[in-house]
C-alpha cells in the first residue's frame, strides 16, 4: 500500500524525523530515496551533517541515494542569503525532475523522501501544483512506496490526500535568545 507523510511546521525536527526514518527502512532492508530541496551544496563546502552520515551509509549500502539540490545560500561572511533567484528556480525543477524520474524508473523505491519540498512551495521555487501534479504520478504507480514531504506549510488540499501528518511545532528555541543554530544539532 501507497502511504504519503507530511513532517510540516516552524519547530525543529523535520530532516531528522526523516533521515531517523531513512535509517529505520534501511534496516529494515528497504530501499530510499532522498531528495532535498534547497539545500545547496557547492561540492566543497558541507554545511548539514546529516548529508556527511548518509554519504557515509551510501557507500556501505546501495539501497540509498541521496540527491542535494539548490544553491549555496551560506554567504561567505557566514550570514545566509534568503533573496530567491533564478537559479533557486531552476534547482527546484531539477529536484522535481528527479522526483518524477525516480518514479517512472523500473528500480523503483520503497521509500521516497522530498525533504522541504513544502518549503519550495512557501518560498516560490514550485508551486502547489507541481506537488498535486507529482503526487497524482505516485498515486498512479504500480509498486508500493512510501513517499514523505517535508516543509513549513500545508494547505487542505494536500492534509486530505495524506495518510499520516505529523505537524513540528517551536513551543521554545534558545535562537530566540540571539543563540546561533549549533553544528550538529540545527544543521
Amino acid at each position: 500500500m501507497n502511504a504519503l507523510h507530511l513532517y510540516y511546521g516552524y519547530g525543529k525536527g523535520k530532516t531528522t524525523s526523516v533521515v531517523g526514518l531513512a535509517i529505520r527502512a534501511l534496516g529494515a532492508g528497504k530501499s530510499v530515496a532522498m531528495i532535498q530541496f534547497d539545500k545547496g551544496y557547492d561540492g566543497e563546502n558541507e554545511h548539514y551533517s546529516e548529508r556527511v552520515v548518509l554519504r557515509k551509509l551510501m557507500r556501505l549500502d546501495y539501497r540509498l541515494q541521496l540527491y542535494p539540490t539548490g544553491c549555496e545560500r551560506m554567504n561567505s561572511d557566514g550570514t545566509f542569503r534568503f533573496k530567491t533567484n533564478d537559479e533557486d528556480i531552476k534547482e527546484a525543477q531539477r529536484a522535481l525532475k528527479i522526483a518524477k524520474d525516480l518514479i517512472h524508473s523500473k528500480n523503483t523505491v520503497d521509500v521516497l523522501i522530498l525533504d522541504e519540498a513544502l518549503a519550495a512551495v512557501t518560498y516560490n521555487l514550485i508551486k502547489k501544483e507541481d506537488i498535486h501534479d507529482f503526487i497524482a504520478l505516485y498515486e498512479n504507480r504500480n509498486k508500493p512506496c512510501e513517499l514523505i514531504l517535508t516543509g513549513h506549510k500545508i494547505w487542505p488540499e494536500l492534509e486530505q490526500k495524506a495518510d499520516l501528518i505529523t505537524e513540528m511545532r517551536k513551543v521554545k528555541h534558545y535562537f530566540d535568545k540571539g543563540v546561533p543554530a549549533k553544528l550538529g544539532i540545527e544543521f
